[in-house]
């Protein structure tokens, strides 16, 4: 199973660069005509307290909200609250530029059923991209997998009516149930991210299952450093998504021209 990626066109045509380029002086003189009234010592110093004023203004804008709607693999099941996934990802984020808020949205148990009756609660306070890690739960207590699939479409639904983009984390299913059991679950995510076009990070815990150094004691759930290995991995995908959602709200926030 291949990672799914997004690619961002960041080309601009070329007969906007003149254009813009005026534009850009344009604004810049207006906005530096006050600083004339300085004193002539201090004006060489003008465009920096102007450019200081433009970052804070861009630093004020609001971060981006995520909601890490999970059961206890995105919890932090027995970890303290600074090492589960949503912080270590959050803190991630800004260290590579990116100002987005994670919010926890784990329930140690939950099923993708749990999970849908949950939703609007979890979105309650706003979300700009929810990442939803269920369906090992589903899994675990060998559930139909249809129900899984049915209780996933209506969540993306619901998170699409909102007006907020979604990342799917998926599961695979142990051989306990048989390779038949396996073979329809293992299909629900990428035929999720398939016909919604949606990002997806393949195994929510890819390069943690199975290593005893990355788990805790019950060989299942990630201990902290097996966290950072899940968000080290998905974190691409997450900033590719936010980098979309941002560039779409600074575009309609845009006056037009």
């Amino acid at each position: 199973m291949s990672r799914s990626s997004i690619k961002l066109d960041t080309r601009e045509a070329s007969s906007e660069a003149p254009r813009r380029a005026a534009l850009i002086s344009r604004s810049y003189r207006a906005l530096s005509r006050p600083f004339q009234a300085l004193p002539p010592i201090l004006r060489p110093v003008a465009p920096v307290i102007l450019a200081a004023g433009l970052l804070s203004s861009a630093a004020g804008a609001e971060p981006l909200r995520v909601v890490a709607l999970g059961d206890s693999l995105s919890a932090g099941y027995m970890l303290p609250a600074d090492a589960a996934f949503p912080f270590q990802l959050e803190r991630r984020l800004a260290a590579d530029g990116v100002d987005a808020k994670v919010v926890n949205a784990g329930v140690s148990g939950d099923t993708t059923g749990g999970g849908l009756a949950r939703l609007a609660f979890a979105m309650g306070g706003g979300a700009d991209l929810v990442i939803v890690e269920l369906g090992a739960n589903d899994m675990l207590r060998g559930l139909d997998p249809r129900i899984a699939e049915n209780n996933l479409e209506k969540i993306l639904d619901q998170i699409k009516a909102k007006g907020a983009s979604a990342l799917l984390a998926g599961m695979l299913a142990s051989g306990n149930f048989g390779p038949a059991y396996k073979t329809r679950f293992d299909a629900i995510f990428p035929d999720l991210a398939t016909s919604r076009g949606l990002p997806l990070y393949p195994f929510f815990l890819a390069g943690v299952s199975g290593d005893k150094a990355l788990t805790l004691p019950d060989g299942l759930h990630p201990n902290a450093k097996g966290v950072a290995r899940i968000v080290d991995g998905i974190a691409p995908l997450v900033e590719e998504s936010l980098k979309r959602i941002g560039s779409a709200k600074a575009a309609r926030a845009a006056p037009d021209r």
